[in-house]
């Protein structure tokens, strides 16, 4: 059969209406269509205030072009962007309705995005280069070897490196029901963009393409069910990061960072930017915290040490532990067998599950006192 087209995926395209009648390719709508081993990219443009309406007309553009003979799949993003110096459209003051006096109302649910998911805990740093992916996906296979169901997500769509980490090729199925099923190694369940383009393709994507991104990887993937989801966040504070904090309950934060002061000085501003969304804080992992020399035993603080812990216990959050910089944590990564499961028996094994421990242990607490504090009456 053919390879699909980007002449194909319009076709098809065409028979997405509007709720005008008009079809989106004639309307314009239509990004550049990214086509990658038989799989169709591409965004639809819309106003921001068109976003939420036109949810459905983007889930027929996806089907469309998942319906084709020579179609893998299909990711179609809605791209919402407000032109500079615009504000959301508001009726005129005469329009808008009295105030209600306050009324008391119980909070919204916080239940999960996707049925079947009990805790999607953020793996997350202030900057790149700490080793957070590394961390997140032996954190996420210690979990497993805790007897939990486990999943993890690798949210950096720009520098996805959880396909290599897990050793994982080739491209994720369908349900049949237009939802991807996620890969899975060593017992663990995974989704990265990295499954769906080929390593080394520049995602040139603007913000609200990439927000869309990360929500289907989450709303769209059959994961459940987990008794925890392991989010790889990509570095930084940015939109990614926001679009997860703040459309995701997340049961909490990991804050991954190397002692020397420069790292700590980006914590800082992941632990901020976490706080100001209420997402809890479960604790700060230090990363390359020491050097043991393989041959003679000789310990050396090439970054410092202690930094990540001395932190935590300035501003009150739990210390989860300290990983070594020790080539076999860097040689199992790039091999595709994380040290977790490569070597069980190993040091640093031991290390990282003891980590998983001690965050599942501050969850619990978290948990806990959210029941013994009760349903709060919030005021409108």
């Amino acid at each position: 059969m053919a390879n699909l087209t980007q002449e194909q995926v319009l076709e098809a395209l065409k028979s997405v209406k509007l709720p005008d009648g008009q079809d989106i390719v004639s309307a314009g709508m239509v990004s550049e269509i990214f086509i990658d081993k038989d799989k169709a990219i591409f965004s639809m443009n819309v106003a921001a205030d068109q976003a939420e309406v036109l949810e459905p007309v983007r889930k027929a553009a996806q089907v469309a072009v998942s319906n084709l003979p020579n179609a893998t799949g299909a990711m179609v993003a809605l791209t919402a962007e407000r032109k500079a110096g615009s504000a959301p459209a508001t009726p005129p003051p005469a329009a808008q309705p009295a105030k209600k006096p306050p009324r008391a109302k119980a909070p919204a649910p916080k239940g999960p995005v996707v049925p079947g998911i009990d805790n999607i805990i953020a793996v997350a740093s202030g900057k790149g280069g700490v080793g957070k992916s590394t961390t997140a996906v032996n954190l996420a296979l210690a979990f497993k070897e805790m007897g939990l169901k486990v999943g993890i997500l690798d949210a950096d769509v720009y520098g996805p490196s959880l396909q290599r980490l897990l050793g994982l090729t080739g491209n994720p199925e369908t349900d049949g029901k237009n939802k991807l099923m996620p890969m899975e190694a060593f017992g663990v369940k995974a989704m990265s963009m990295g499954f769906l383009v080929e390593e080394g393709t520049a995602m040139i994507w603007r913000g609200p393409m990439v927000q869309q991104a990360l929500m289907q990887m989450i709303r769209e993937v059959e994961w459940g069910p987990l008794d925890v989801l392991v989010v790889d966040m990509p570095p930084g504070t940015g939109d990614a990061q926001l679009t997860m904090a703040q459309q995701v309950p997340l049961a909490g934060a990991i804050i991954v960072s190397t002692p020397q002061d420069l790292s700590l000085i980006d914590a800082r501003k992941g632990l901020a930017m976490f706080k100001q969304v209420s997402v809890p804080i479960l604790g700060i992992v230090e990363n390359m915290s020491y050097f043991l020399c393989p041959s003679c035993g000789e310990r050396s603080e090439i970054f410092g040490h202690g930094g990540a812990k001395d932190e935590a216990g300035k501003i009150n959050v739990p210390f989860l532990g300290a990983v070594p910089l020790h080539i076999d944590i860097r040689t199992t990564s790039d091999a595709g067998t994380p040290l977790v499961a490569s070597a069980p028996d190993g040091v640093h094994a031991q290390t990282y599950r003891e980590i998983a421990k001690n965050t599942w242990d501050e969850l619990e607490k978290i948990k806990a006192k959210e029941l013994a504090s009760g349903p709060k009456i919030v005021i409108e």
